[in-house]
């Protein structure tokens, strides 16, 4: 028993004797040479470099430059994709809309219309957002003052009295190639005289002061003040000319109409801002309700309080806007207006007009985007409309 317990000891460890040796014999024998080869070939490399001091850098350089532009040419083209499709102008009851078509041919399909074929034509969009500066127009075959007007958003007589040279009465005709200053909003472009103050200015084009204060890109000198330089030049929405009859009625962007109310509170209960049809509800990403009326209305105060805005004071997507503080912890907005009634400060009682329905800033379509805010953010208005 004893002799045979030996023999596979003896056996074991002349096993795991022999392994370690036969494995450095295999190394030595079969891939030492193949690791001195590489050493060799890889020393012969780096003398030849480096006896060339540097030549061949030049060469490894524009190899891979070469590379990279072959790839990019190969490779590129299949990275961009080009179905065609052209960006084209709709215009129907409910406002303007872009969408994108593969072909004339192809059925454009809109939010609410679709399977409708629309009559596609490329045009040029022109934002309903107050630009800051005067737009020089250049007049186009068939082109009219009254065509330039609405594609600008602007009165013909806002044209008139910023060309006086070219257009001093109804019969002057205008020709294709001439240009003409187009001003940002309907009303007067003032240059500004010594001694001048917004409040004569506003008294001169029969405006509220607050007005051409609320106008985003007029600048002053104090804004605390509201001094003025002498030779800026002012925008005066819907300002009109003295003495001079006007060829078409105001559009009106913030005439002051509705008095002061005094002496106010909430009544706490709501009455619907305006009269139409619930175009977009209350959701997560739109804190609001949108009550759509394509001819327009009066907008309404919902309850009674003061005015803190009344303008497009930061060329937001609202565009024109009112907000009221209704004094009891709850403030409503009211957006997209065309014509403001109402200047910051003043009370009104609910019922009281603010303002019209129009599609300035971010809208496709005349509506009232009304808001019902809290201390702890924003509230259903159908929560407490009635």
């Amino acid at each position: 028993m004893k002799s045979i317990r030996d023999f596979f000891q003896n056996w074991i460890v002349g096993f795991f004797t022999f392994i370690p040796y036969y494995c450095r014999h295999a190394i030595k024998c079969y891939l030492s040479p193949s690791f001195y080869r590489f050493e060799g070939a890889k020393a012969l490399i780096v003398s030849g470099m480096i006896h060339k001091r540097g030549r061949y850098a030049q060469l490894f350089v524009n190899a891979s430059l070469i590379l990279v532009v072959t790839v990019g040419v190969t490779v590129g083209p299949s990275l961009i994709v080009d179905d065609g499709r052209v960006q084209v102008n709709l215009s129907g009851g409910g406002g303007s809309k872009i969408v994108f078509a593969a072909s004339e041919e192809e059925t454009a399909k809109v939010l609410g219309e679709e399977g409708t074929q629309m009559n596609m034509e490329m045009s040029t969009q022109y934002s309903d957002k107050p630009r800051a500066e005067i737009y020089n127009y250049i007049i186009e075959e068939g082109d009219t003052l009254s065509s330039i007007a609405a594609k600008f958003g602007v009165s013909v007589d806002t044209l008139r009295w910023a060309n006086p040279e070219k257009i001093k009465s109804e019969k002057d005709k205008i020709k294709p190639g001439d240009n003409l200053n187009v001003p940002p909003v309907s009303g007067v472009v003032h240059t500004v005289k010594s001694g001048e103050t917004i409040y004569s200015i506003a008294k001169k084009y029969d405006v509220d002061a607050q007005t051409i204060v609320d106008f985003p890109f007029n600048s002053f000198t104090n804004d605390e003040t509201f001094a003025l330089a002498i030779g800026q030049e002012l925008i005066v929405p819907d300002g009109v000319m003295p003495d001079i009859i006007p060829w078409s009625p105001s559009t009106g962007l913030a005439k002051v109409l509705t008095p002061n109310a005094g002496a106010v509170s909430a009544t706490g209960s709501w009455i619907w801002p305006a009269a139409g049809s619930i175009s977009q509800g209350y959701k997560s990403w739109h804190r609001a309700i949108d009550i759509a009326n394509r001819g327009g209305g009066s907008i309404l105060a919902a309850d009674s309080g003061v005015i803190i805005v009344a303008g497009w004071p930061d060329n937001a997507g609202y565009g024109n806007r009112v907000m009221i503080d209704h004094g009891n912890g709850y403030k409503t907005l009211y957006g997209h207006m065309s014509r403001i009634s109402v200047q910051v400060g003043q009370t009104v009682k609910k019922g009281d007009k603010i303002g019209d329905m129009g599609t300035t800033g971010r809208s496709t379509g005349v509506h009232l985007h009304f808001e019902v805010r809290t201390g702890g953010g924003f509230l259903n208005p159908l929560d407490v409309l009635r």
